[in-house]
């Protein structure tokens, strides 16, 4: 690491904004390559560059040149990581990763049954063959489910909160 490098560090983990500017600039094409491994996974291409200078901005105050390590080694896990918290918690309802990671399991066996037997398994079938009780395997179909909006304008006009009905309701 050069000296002008280690200065730029030192400013910026100080809390030196134009040092963490030029550190960006300089760093820009390690930046987009690390934010390019996640083009296509639900987020637009700006946005994970702006994750990635979160994560590399991270890098920088977390560095200690007195580890012995290469900044850029210090850095990509840290910006990846960035990335991959946002992909993982990005998401009205919060899921945990135990369940995300059996639905995707879960996934991966329907689509090995669906070629199997020719059809949809059913629920209990799919449960069997993952080991998992059929509420559990229910849980695993909703956990990507995007959330609606009340709010939200219906093709024949009106609002998907207006089909919610409040006759009946107790006081």
């Amino acid at each position: 690491m050069t000296e002008r490098m280690t200065a730029l560090l030192r400013r910026a983990s100080e809390g030196d904004r134009e040092a963490e500017s030029v550190l960006i600039s300089e760093n820009s094409g390690l930046i987009h390559t690390i934010a390019r491994r996640y083009f296509g996974r639900g987020a637009e291409p700006d946005d994970l560059y702006q994750l990635a200078c979160v994560g590399f901005i991270k890098a920088v105050r977390g560095f200690d040149p007195a580890r012995g390590n290469e900044f850029s080694t210090y850095a990509v896990p840290k910006i990846a990581g960035e990335i991959r918290r946002f992909l993982r918690d990005d998401g009205a309802v919060k899921v945990s990763r135990a369940v995300k990671e059996r639905a995707v399991r879960v996934r991966r066996v329907q689509s090995e049954l669906e070629g199997r037997l020719g059809r949809s398994p059913s629920v209990s079938e799919l449960a069997a063959a993952c080991a998992l009780t059929p509420e559990e395997v229910a849980v695993c179909e909703q956990a990507d489910v995007s959330v609606d909006s009340l709010e939200r304008e219906l093709s024949g006009g009106g609002r998907l909160g207006d089909l919610v009905g409040d006759e009946g309701m107790e006081e």
